[in-house]
């Protein structure tokens, strides 16, 4: 079996396996007389007071005999009325009665009771795990809304947590073979600096951060002793759907404020020529460019290394 239909077949196999999950294989969704699609349409109507059936239609992408059907017996019971839209008498709007609100207010707390009781018999960090997987699934299958998402939720960066110096050595392998094509020699060097400061950091003059988007870790930087007056930003990388977001200038900031704080008289590192969205980062806090090594062959590609460095003012 080559690797596509493999792919094809994993995808498969997951939604048959969480359809179950979920507990819509049965009779009806939650233990209710309603399908899916039914709930669907009762919870999207919840989000506002009226609807057009036509945008109601497009939005869950329904045959249009398939809704009208389905509207009638919502009206018949008591859920729904439907009426002229005052705006355009061609146009036909949809609401929820009082009855049909309860109906939804039914359906929503069983929705948050079998969740919960699904999320309570995991261990903390199977739920983080869980939790995570869901958002990379919406992140790669909706990169365009995801992307508004991202931009319109605040960026925060938190100190390390337990599992954090492993992310950062997988994310970068794996970003920069991606993306550059380098070698698993540049994940081993990212292995080795992240080992240093796990094994020996001293928490006066070395810190960390994580940067995240609504729970979700987007990037990191580190800051490292390079000697008594001179500190070392390392590992600085941003996840590429998070990228123009002004994380990458936030970490930097965060480590040069941490490393003035810290009594250090400038702050240095390295990077290489293909940075070059890094560079701008750098022009911009205040770091120079201040040697530009000759080419050599390393990381299975030719690096043409660059020392960048900043001075701190001094009283």
């Amino acid at each position: 079996m080559d690797v596509i239909a493999d792919e094809i077949a994993t995808v498969r196999s997951f939604n048959r396996f969480y359809t179950g999950v979920i507990g819509v294989l049965g009779e009806g969704l939650l233990k209710t007389p309603y399908s899916l699609t039914e709930a669907r349409v009762i919870f999207e109507l919840a989000q506002r007071d009226t609807t057009e059936v036509l945008e109601l239609r497009r939005g869950l992408d329904l045959d249009p005999g398939y809704l009208s059907r389905m509207l009638a017996r919502f009206e018949s019971d008591g859920i729904v009325a439907r009426e002229r839209s005052a705006a355009d008498a061609r146009r036909q709007v949809v609401r929820l009665t009082p009855h049909g609100r309860e109906v939804f207010a039914m359906l929503d707390d069983r929705s948050v009771g079998e969740i919960r009781a699904m999320l309570e018999r995991l261990p903390g960090e199977d739920r983080r795990r869980l939790v995570a997987a869901m958002k990379t699934v919406r992140s790669v299958l909706g990169e365009e809304a995801r992307s508004r998402e991202a931009k319109s939720s605040p960026v925060t960066l938190r100190p390390l947590r337990p599992g954090d110096l492993g992310w950062v050595v997988q994310r970068n392998g794996a970003l920069y073979a991606e993306e550059v094509g380098w070698d698993r020699t540049y994940e081993a060097l990212v292995a080795k600096i992240v080992a240093g400061y796990g094994e020996a950091h001293d928490p006066a003059c070395e810190n960390a951060w994580i940067a995240e988007v609504d729970g979700e870790p987007v990037g990191s930087v580190f800051c490292m002793k390079k000697d008594e007056t001179v500190a070392q930003l390392r590992l600085l990388h941003v996840e590429p759907h998070a990228r123009g977001l002004g994380i990458g200038a936030a970490l930097v900031r965060e480590c040069l404020s941490f490393a003035e704080k810290a009594g250090y008289a400038e702050i240095m590192l390295w990077t290489t020529a293909l940075q070059r969205p890094a560079h701008r980062i750098y022009r911009a806090t205040g770091f120079e460019l201040e040697l530009e090594e000759e080419p050599v062959e390393r990381f299975g590609d030719v690096i043409h290394g660059q020392y960048w460095r900043k001075k701190f003012q001094t009283s």
